[in-house]
C-alpha cells in the first residue's frame, strides 16, 4: 500500500477512471464496487485508491452539490477539463482504452458490406459515443424515467435536450441529457412536452386540445417537478433552446 501511495498516476488511468466515474452512481463511488474493483486490478491499484481518485473527480465536477475527496492534483484537473471541454472526442478515446486494457476491440460494427475507411470509422465512433450517452445519463438518474419513475432499463432512452444533429459540440455532454421512458422520449423529441427552467413539465396545447381519454398518460404529469439526477443536472441554455425551438406552444 505504501509503494502504491507513491506511485503517480499517469494521464491514460485518469482518462479510464473519468470514464467509469461517468457511469458510475454517485452513491456507488466505493470499494465494494465490482467495477471499481474490476479497473483497480487492470491498473495493479487498489480499490479503495481507484474509489478515491472518482471521489476527486467528484470534488472538481460542478455538477455536483456534495463533493468528494479534496486531494485533487493539477494532472486531475488537467485530464478532467481536456475531457470535459471535448466531449465527442474524449469519450471515444476513453472507452477505446476501457477496452483495449480489457483485450478487447472496439469495433462494435459487423456488417462486413461496409467498407474500412473514415465511413466506417466515424460510424463505429457514433455508435460507441451514443452507448457512452446512455450510461452517463442512465447513472445519473439512477436508471429511472425522471419523469414517470419508471425502472425498467430496457424502456428508457437517453434523450438529448438539444438534438443530436443539431449541436455537435454538446451531444456528448450529459447536462444535455433527460432520462425518459420511451413514449415520453418521443413527446419530448417532437415537442410535445418540455421542461421550463424550475425543472417542471410542460404540456404543449396541442396535447391540452385533445380529448383527455387519448392523452392521460402525458397530462397526468403536465406541471409536476421532473426527479432530478445525482449529477450532471439539465443545463438551463440547453432547456432554454428546446422550449424556444423544439416545443410546441
Amino acid at each position: 500500500m505504501n509503494n502504491e501511495k507513491r506511485k503517480a498516476w499517469t494521464k491514460d488511468e485518469l482518462i479510464l477512471a473519468i470514464n467509469l466515474y461517468c457511469k458510475t452512481p454517485f452513491g456507488k463511488i466505493h470499494y465494494r464496487n465490482p467495477d471499481i474493483i474490476e479497473l483497480a486490478n487492470l491498473l495493479y491499484r487498489t480499490p479503495g485508491s481507484v474509489s478515491y481518485k472518482l471521489a476527486n473527480f467528484a470534488n472538481i465536477d460542478p455538477s455536483l452539490e456534495r463533493k468528494g475527496a479534496s486531494h485533487v492534483s493539477k494532472l486531475d484537473r488537467e485530464v478532467w477539463n481536456e475531457f470535459f471541454e471535448n466531449w465527442d472526442d474524449m469519450a471515444f478515446e476513453s472507452e477505446k482504452k476501457a477496452s483495449e486494457i480489457r483485450g478487447k476491440k472496439i469495433d462494435l460494427i459487423e456488417d462486413v458490406s461496409i467498407p474500412e475507411g473514415k465511413t466506417k470509422e466515424s460510424i463505429v465512433k457514433t455508435r460507441v459515443n451514443q452507448n457512452f450517452f446512455r450510461k452517463m445519463i442512465l447513472s445519473s438518474y439512477d436508471r429511472t424515467c425522471c419523469i414517470t419513475g419508471i425502472a425498467i432499463t430496457e424502456l428508457l432512452v437517453a434523450s438529448h435536450i438539444i438534438p443530436w444533429s443539431l449541436d455537435p459540440k454538446n451531444r456528448m455532454n450529459p447536462q444535455n441529457g433527460l432520462c425518459l421512458n420511451a413514449l415520453h422520449d418521443k413527446a419530448f423529441d417532437v415537442g410535445l412536452i418540455t421542461v421550463d427552467e424550475n425543472y417542471h413539465i410542460l404540456v404543449s396545447k396541442k396535447i391540452r386540445d385533445m380529448t383527455l381519454e387519448h392523452t392521460k398518460i402525458i397530462m397526468d404529469y403536465n406541471g409536476i417537478k421532473v426527479k432530478m439526477p445525482n449529477r450532471f443536472v439539465p443545463d438551463q441554455e440547453f432547456l432554454t433552446f428546446h422550449r424556444k425551438n423544439i416545443f410546441i406552444r
